[in-house]
């Protein structure tokens, strides 16, 4: 069983004004403090107190992890000690990288970047608080390949304010032309705690109008070379994601960090948000309860292959009757899934209103 590591980083320059993911802006550097306490906790879940824990794929998620420094990166993945051949992931901001640090950044064993490039559109950029022009994010990655990156994943953000098709269809040109090799693409949502939710967005697209703007994007990217392999991710064939393909197996993972979360053995446990407290450390732990039957269904119809019914009883001694099966012919029918009595699998239409469909399910 593949093993993940994600390692958050909750410091910035600015708060975009859409992120509710837990992080501070106002910073040009991720403190050497912070880097000290990020050690202590990755000793402190290796199994003996001192044997590396052996990472199948690292992710250094934020925040802006691309404010580390190489030496930063280094430091903490000669701590974690991923194996030959591991994913290492490191989420940038197109304006932070340069030559100098990419090639550093490689060098340090980061050989996969996400890079959050979100439209080709200047002026949806400035309203989303981001800090770099589609120009830029052209040269980053550019700059990545030239340094030697081969994956490099390139951040979409769909119906936006004022959103059309003509910017949809133009940044994923822009990531199809450079030669991204996978793109996470996402809806627009107003989440509670955010500038966008205090101060709403004028022109935002309805409900329905964002669910055309996802289905043109699938089959934007479709035609672009990127197929679909999870409600929100799409890849050239071999550049999945392997640390999130850990998540939705419900294989096991690792989050070090302030709000990072785990699930290791089917049972699930988080860091409090509070950066003092894990600075101060040793925080606590906090229990989120088991990976069920539940999760297992919802993470799996989130993937392209589905749920294989006979995984379910095998693994859960779960088998549907034939009221839930007759629903699920009639989403078939409606063009929401592909149903053979063996595996269930959401089609884009289906993948708009998964929840809809797990109510039924659950």
């Amino acid at each position: 069983m593949p093993f993940g590591l994600y390692i958050h980083i909750p410091y910035c320059i600015s708060k975009c004004r859409y992120c509710d993911f837990y992080s501070f802006g106002g910073n040009r550097s991720v403190p050497e403090e912070y880097i000290d306490a990020l050690v202590r906790e990755l000793w402190r879940h290796s199994p003996c107190g001192s044997t590396p824990l052996r990472p199948d794929t690292v992710y250094l998620g934020g925040g802006t992890p691309s404010l580390l420094t190489p030496a930063q990166v280094t430091r903490l993945l000669s701590t974690a000690g991923p194996l030959p051949g591991a994913e290492i992931t490191l989420e940038a901001n197109p304006g932070d990288l340069t030559p100098e640090n990419l090639d550093s950044f490689l060098k340090a064993g980061v050989n996969r970047l996400s890079i959050g490039v979100q439209t080709a559109d200047d002026e949806s950029l400035k309203r989303l608080g981001r800090r770099h022009t589609a120009s830029q994010a052209r040269a980053a990655i550019r700059a990545a390949k030239a340094a030697g990156f081969a994956n490099i994943s390139g951040d979409l953000m769909l119906a936006l304010p004022g959103y059309t098709k003509d910017e949809c269809r133009a940044s994923i040109a822009l990531l199809a032309e450079e030669g991204v090799t996978h793109v996470s693409s996402y809806l627009l949502k107003l989440e509670e705690n955010t500038a966008f939710a205090v101060h709403p967005p004028k022109d935002l697209p309805s409900g329905d109008t964002a669910a055309e703007f996802y289905l043109f994007a699938v089959e934007e990217l479709d035609k672009a070379g990127y197929r679909q392999y999870e409600i929100s991710n799409f890849a050239v064939p071999g550049y999945e994601s392997r640390h999130n393909m850990i998540y939705w197996h419900c294989d096991d993972y690792l989050g070090v960090g302030p709000a990072a979360h785990s699930c290791i053995g089917g049972k699930r446990f988080f860091y409090p948000t509070n950066l003092k407290e894990f600075l101060a450390g040793p925080p606590p732990l906090f229990s989120e309860g088991e990976c069920d039957a539940t999760d297992y269904i919802m993470l799996r119809l989130r993937l392209a292959q589905g749920l294989d019914l006979e995984a379910l009883d095998t693994e859960y001694g779960i088998v549907w009757g034939e009221d839930k099966r007759a629903f699920l012919r009639q989403c078939a029918q409606a063009g929401l899934c592909t149903f053979d009595e063996k595996c269930l699998k959401l089609l884009p239409k289906g993948m708009l209103v998964q929840n809809s469909i797990l109510c039924r399910l659950l």
